[in-house]
């Protein structure tokens, strides 16, 4: 009875399909890139493999228990499975990396941490819809879901800002936000180890500049100097030495002026510049 039921629900998809593609003059499935198969009362669907270049499919408003029939549709960058009975899509979607619009709402799909892993690897889906499921009211629903798809700009037709994708990381990624804490304009820096003073321990060395004692820098073993001059200096001395070079082209004779000349011409100056 199951089998008899699988192939009258195919057959039923089936004659749908061959219908829109009579209506829209469609004789090759290369050139299906939509399919609108929604309000059609289906439980089952026939495999779509045969629309390699399927880009957009609507089966909304039907009685979909599970998905089965997306196996080889790798294109695909808009599905509507919304207002079904899906209790499950694991395993079913997660091969359509290329899907940028997924709408899901008013389904029965459990288990959030088996939902969310079905969208790692959607790189480019902007657009999600899980509202009006049993899924959508676990805790840390949506944080979770920003955290697996970082690219989410609509959630539940809520847009996700700032302040919800920097809660995710603080709660999903601990490790690499404890990394992001300790480097420079993540907070603010002491300076490199061992180099200034230890934070905490007040300076009770000040530069003195009637003293003469000039050190011109915060490091410990930097030596004192007896004048700005002599420190300015010891300064510039210790950084890179810039050299640009430059041919001279204005002893080279032009187009016109080489043509009439009877001997050859020099190759052009070479001029280095060197600077601190």
């Amino acid at each position: 009875m199951a089998d008899t039921g699988l192939v009258k629900n195919n057959y039923k998809s089936n004659q749908a399909i061959k219908s829109l593609l009579e209506k829209c003059g469609i004789k090759k499935d290369k050139d299906v890139e939509e399919l609108y198969l929604s309000n059609q009362d289906l439980s089952e669907v026939v495999d779509l493999t045969r629309f390699k270049f399927l880009k957009i499919l609507w089966l909304n408003a039907n009685k979909l228990r599970s998905i089965n029939c997306l196996t080889n549709n790798f294109l695909l960058k808009e599905l509507h499975l919304e207002n079904n009975q899906l209790t499950t899509i694991c395993g079913k979607l997660r091969h359509l990396t290329c899907l940028q619009v997924l709408m899901l709402h008013n389904n029965q799909l459990t288990k959030l941490e088996r939902v969310a892993k079905e969208f790692n690897k959607m790189q480019t889906l902007h657009t999600l819809n899980l509202f009006d499921n049993p899924v959508s009211q676990e805790p840390g629903y949506r944080l979770l879901l920003i955290h697996t798809v970082p690219s989410l700009k609509l959630l539940d037709r809520q847009e996700v800002g700032k302040t919800e994708t920097d809660q995710a990381r603080r709660v999903y990624d601990q490790e690499q936000e404890k990394i992001r804490e300790t480097i420079a304009f993540g907070r603010r820096s002491e300076g490199p180890p061992e180099l200034y003073y230890p934070p905490g321990l007040e300076r009770s060395r000040t530069i003195d500049i009637e003293s003469k004692n000039i050190g011109n820098s915060y490091l410990r073993d930097n030596p004192p100097y007896d004048s700005t001059e002599e420190a300015v200096n010891a300064r510039r001395l210790k950084k890179s030495v810039t050299v640009f070079t430059t041919f001279d082209w204005s002893k080279i004779p032009r187009y016109e002026e080489r043509r009439q000349m009877d001997k050859p011409f020099d190759s052009p100056e070479i001029i280095t510049h060197v600077y601190r």
